[in-house]
């Protein structure tokens, strides 16, 4: 099929222009950037996916058997008038697919989301949140308006090998267990995380693209069984035959300290300490046939990758040493 893919020189656009080439497709990717340093079987489109002048000028004339609508602009926002706007410039009767990648955060909040709950409200307060649920609802409405074939595509906490991964995450507790440094843990470490392998959601994607029953839904793309913090250290120092000390902190005591999961004063893995949102995932097994990579075997795929490609600084250990000591003395 003739693709394109919008957005795919980030991590999860990466494995999914991969995935496409593997399987044999013809993929054109847009983005703002001249070059996409992807290879010559890549063609390339310029354009600014956020500004309709710079889209319209960019897609005239152009059409596409399936469109992965991958990408998002964390400086800017991508907003559903963004979205809507794309998905009308590509409709038309070559169209087979328009596949959204959107997130388990479309859920605002909760424990086991199906697929059939609502999402988080026009007036959510979290941007990221607001916009990919109210960009899914556009989408939904194109598809009973004008029969656009839209899928969308719910992942959680996405990991795994490969260039364009820029979150400190897996890598931070790795950087540190080599260390042998004591592991943070934000108070009783009982709050859930679910995580999907980089590779599994990519070919996820590319299952959509093929299912003809997939048309008209969304799909939640994960592990099946969401794993504590506790648990998600234990596996990190299993893949790296550590052994791990976890100090427990409170949130509030981290809080008060400047604590920020997203950084600078970070504690334990960038995003890794947010409220917990789950899903359950047996309509993508049923629907698409997936088979999910086991979460330890994806770990020891990417801890294989940090080895050979880390791209971090180097820690900064500060932060951690003062809360360390503030627990010691409550001790």
């Amino acid at each position: 099929m003739d693709c394109l893919v919008i957005g795919g020189t980030g991590f999860i656009g990466r494995a999914l222009v991969a995935e496409l080439l593997r399987e044999g497709h013809a993929v054109t990717l847009l983005h703002r950037r001249a070059t996409h340093g992807l290879g010559r079987r890549v063609r390339n489109i310029q354009a600014d996916r956020n500004d309709g002048n710079s889209m319209r000028a960019a897609l005239a004339g152009k059409q596409f058997d399936v469109v992965f609508d991958n990408v998002y602009d964390w400086e800017r926002g991508t907003t559903a008038g963004h979205v809507e706007a794309t998905a009308r410039l590509v409709a038309g009767d070559k169209l087979q697919r328009y596949i959204f990648m959107s997130s388990v955060a479309a859920y605002g909040d909760g424990l086991n989301h199906h697929e059939s709950d609502g999402l988080a409200p026009d007036d959510c307060p979290d941007l990221y949140v607001r916009n990919k649920a109210m960009s899914e609802r556009a989408l939904f409405k194109l598809h009973q308006r004008i029969s656009l074939p839209v899928v969308t595509l719910r992942p959680p906490f996405v990991y795994g090998p490969g260039h364009g991964n820029n979150y400190y995450r897996e890598a931070f507790f790795w950087d540190r267990l080599k260390a042998g440094r004591q592991i943070i843990i934000p108070g009783d470490g009982r709050r859930l995380m679910q995580f999907v392998l980089v590779s599994d959601l990519a070919k996820a994607a590319v299952k959509a693209m093929t299912t003809p029953t997939a048309v008209g839904h969304a799909f939640n793309i994960a592990n099946n069984r969401p794993v504590t913090q506790t648990e998600a250290v234990e596996a990190f120092a299993a893949v790296c035959r550590k052994k791990v000390q976890m100090v427990r902190i409170p949130r509030e005591v981290i809080q008060r300290a400047g604590g920020n999961p997203m950084g600078p004063k970070l504690y334990f893995g960038q995003y890794f300490d947010m409220p917990p949102i789950t899903q359950v995932t047996v309509k993508a097994q049923r629907i698409l046939k997936l088979k999910m990579t086991d979460y330890a075997t994806g770990l020891k795929e990417t801890y294989k990758w940090y080895q050979r490609h880390r791209n971090f600084p180097e820690p900064d250990f500060g932060f951690e040493d003062k809360l360390l000591v503030s627990a010691l003395k409550q001790n």
